[in-house]
């Protein structure tokens, strides 16, 4: 790996690398890359891509000639709105060539090789010329069937490498060229020879041993091998492509006041388009005109569709459910929330972990030590006075039983896995990094507005003086508050609607300076505000109310009074409620083994009474936007592992400061920008999700790791010793190889704590 200091104002450009076979080769071009002046390459065998920063006006051409010197291919990946359909179509596993390749060699090798190994397991299948039919039959599946490893192999000999395909190509051109010597020079191909098959390698004249079946049984296994792997690979990126696919196709766009239907890859920033009830959206924009419910379950989730209206944001690929809207396009391209999204789970997904330079490293010197051992073990038991066969047999089983292929897919499958059912989950994972940084994650600080409380203001609650209707109370509130457009006001005039219905509209409305507002509904002369506002009109509240009101502002809460026709009628509660499951996210952190901290700008009891609603024990109020990173640092200086919640410009610097930040996507593009984790839904859940699914990928990654390391370290010496049959040790190292896959695609199935 290159340990060059990153570059600053560089270029980043991405390659798409061809002809790779295993991790060592991706270490192989990466190191070739990074010897290049002011280049750094990370490269990545499971999506076959190279991210390279590259200074200011490099050209891309002499990356893939490097590439192209080193014995592969490299081209700069289509644009996303070329013909092929973007990466959907390009990736589809029926038109991908190196599959279909892969899937042909397969077929066409377990029909011959079935037949070969029927005859060497089974004496009652040896026939008079039995061995002479297993070489026609092995023949072309070891020179045909192995081809992509025989290629591979001299590639890489003529840069003086050597890959798991070295091994492969070694082992099962060697059983064919000593099956070859057995049967023209030796007495392997005496009518009516036969042998026994044996899980055990016994002492015998090799003259009179085939190894055919060895050499065509592992190229199917480990051809099935690659196929499978090939196709995990693309099924665990299915859910960036899906991502990449959501988006329309064509836009009516108004010109000169007349509709033009064009590609959305035409439409520019600035540009006001026509979206119909049931079409998508065709980039992020605001609504200039109509109103509708906008269904934006695609992205975030929420299957409740939004209101939207003039003036509100609207974004991209998500569904108009109702209205004809008119939006004029705000971001378009790679700026929109959905492109940004997917590159998020791109660049993750292209990422290395620290767990997987490991990998990287230890499989890239390897290879080498594994035909080291190959050749002391053909040389002790040849020097120990076994016969040449046995020790032939040792040799190649050590040679097939060693490919490493386990060891390379450990970290990128389950990376591939695990950031793809993030991102269906609404969960946006920035790099493989972060998978490391959730372990060791002990406390968890979490801002109020917008993250724990919904950060909209609510009525929460209505006292009436001895003798007033609730219901009528809301509805003159309500018929006075609507024509108001203070957050408050509105908070009052939508809970009086979905209580009481349509509500009148009222006379002579007018506006208090910094008091409140009055005005005449149903011929009712009404006054609602601060307290001091009904003093003015000589109206006072009963000492019963007085008490509850100040039992609420006790609490943070915000109180407004309202009186008519000379009488003080009742108080109105509003405040920023909690989210229905906050509550359940912080019992669920705590389940986690995290501590939840409550950090917020309100005073102490608005705090102590939001972190008592939740079950927060521990809370920092009343602090400064600017200074929330200095409490993240405080708790990291106090020996805990940080991780920060929030959603706000000012949580930005604590996000970045925090060992792992989390915004929410519903806040702002300063938030999610410093954090390490978007959380595209508004759930507190969604943490507890990432938090879990984070540690289930790594947890995933060291399970492959140890069964990569633990399989090669016990099979080796194994092999070396006599006790496996290349033929098995071919199956098994597939086997290893589907296991990892296997296990990686597990992750597929993690299921969100947040229930519909």
């Amino acid at each position: 790996m290159s340990t060059t200091a990153p570059l600053t104002g560089g270029t980043g450009i991405e390659l798409e690398i061809g002809g790779m076979t295993c991790a060592s080769c991706a270490n192989r071009i990466e190191k070739k890359l990074n010897k290049l002046d002011g280049v750094q390459a990370t490269v990545n065998y499971a999506t076959e891509k190279a991210k390279v920063t590259v200074p200011e006006g490099y050209d891309p051409a002499l990356l893939v000639a490097e590439v192209e010197k080193t014995g592969y291919t490299a081209v700069l990946p289509a644009p996303k709105s070329s013909e092929r359909g973007g990466t959907g179509a390009a990736d589809d596993a029926d038109h991908d060539p190196e599959l279909i390749s892969l899937r042909q060699r397969l077929i066409g090798s377990i029909v011959l090789t079935v037949p070969v190994i029927a005859m060497a397991m089974i004496p009652a299948f040896q026939f008079t010329y039995w061995q002479w039919a297993s070489l026609a039959l092995a023949a072309p599946v070891i020179v045909w069937g192995a081809w992509p490893f025989h290629k591979a192999a001299w590639t890489n000999l003529k840069h003086g490498a050597a890959t798991m395909d070295t091994l492969i190509s070694m082992g099962t051109s060697v059983a064919l060229l000593w099956s070859l010597y057995a049967l023209f020079f030796g007495t392997a191909g005496v009518p009516g020879m036969t042998h026994p098959f044996e899980f055990t390698i016994a002492p015998s004249d090799g003259a009179a041993n085939i190894y055919l079946e060895v050499g065509a049984g592992v190229t199917m296994f480990i051809l099935a091998g690659r196929y499978f792997e090939k196709r995990s690979k693309r099924q665990a990126g299915a859910a960036l492509r899906a991502l990449l696919e959501l988006g329309a196709k064509e836009v009516s766009v108004l010109r000169d006041g007349a509709e033009v239907k064009i590609p959305v890859e035409e439409l520019a920033v600035g540009d006001e388009f026509i979206v119909r009830p049931g079409e998508k959206i065709a980039t992020d924009g605001v609504v200039v005109s109509g109103s509708s419910a906008v269904d934006a379950s695609m992205l975030t989730g929420e299957s409740v569709p939004v209101e939207v209206g003039a003036g509100d944001p609207v974004t991209g690929a998500t569904v108009n459910a109702g209205g004809r809207l008119v939006v004029r396009a705000t971001r378009i391209g790679s700026d929109t929330q959905l492109a940004q999204m997917a590159k998020l789970v791109e660049d993750a997904q292209t990422g290395k972990a620290e767990v997987q330079r490991l990998a990287d490293r230890i499989s890239g010197v390897f290879v080498p030590i594994v035909i080291v051992v190959a050749v002391v073990t053909l040389g002790a038991w040849i020097g120990a006075g076994f016969p040449v066969a046995a020790a032939f047999t040792a040799a190649v089983a050590v040679l097939v039983i060693a490919c490493p292929c386990a060891l390379g897919l450990a970290t990128p499958t389950a990376l591939l896995v695990g950031t793809g059912r993030g991102a269906q989950l609404g969960i946006l994972i920035k790099g493989p990094e972060v998978l490391e940084s959730t372990r060791k994650i002990d406390t968890v600080v979490l801002d109020k507005t917008g993250t724990v409380t919904t950060g909209k203001m609510t009525l929460v609650d209505v006292v009436t003086e001895p003798g007033v209707d609730r219901a009528e109370l809301l509805r003159f509130a309500g018929a006075l508050e609507d024509a108001s457009e203070h957050p408050i006001a509105q908070a009052i005039a939508k809970a009086a609607t979905q209580e009481v219905g349509q509500l009148p509209a009222p006379e002579d409305f007018a506006n208090v300076e910094g008091k409140g507002v009055q005005g005449i509904v149903d011929g009712a002369s009404v006054v609602i505000g601060r307290e001091s506002l009904l003093a003015d009109w000589a109206l006072t509240l009963s000492p019963e109310v007085a008490a509850a009101k100040a039992r609420a502002e006790g609490e943070g809460k915000t109180v407004v009074a309202i009186g008519w026709d000379g009488r003080a009628r009742g108080i109105l509660v509003v405040a920023d409620t909690v989210k229905p499951t906050s509550a359940e996210a912080i019992a669920q952190l705590k389940s986690l083994g995290l501590t939840p901290v409550l950090l917020t700008g309100d005073n102490e009891a608005v705090a102590h009474q939001i972190a008592a609603e939740v079950g927060i024990e521990h809370v920092y109020a009343e602090v400064l936007p600017q200074d929330k990173v200095d409490v993240v640092a405080r708790l990291q200086a106090e020996g805990k592992v940080v991780a920060m919640v929030g959603d706000g410009v000012n949580d930005a610097p604590a996000l970045a400061q925090a060992d792992l930040g989390l915004a929410m996507g519903t806040g702002t593009d300063v938030a999610i920008e410093a954090s390490d984790l978007t959380l595209v839904r508004g759930d507190l859940r969604s943490a507890v999700d990432a938090i879990r699914l984070s540690r289930k990928t790594l947890s995933t990654i060291k399970t492959n790791l140890f069964w990569a390391f633990a399989y090669n370290t016990a099979a080796i010496p194994i092999a070396a010793l006599g006790m496996l049959n290349p033929m098995l040790a071919g199956a098994a190292m597939a086997f290893s190889s589907v296991f990892v896959v296997g296990n990686s695609l597990r992750l597929r199935g993690f299921r969100s704590v947040a229930k519909p």
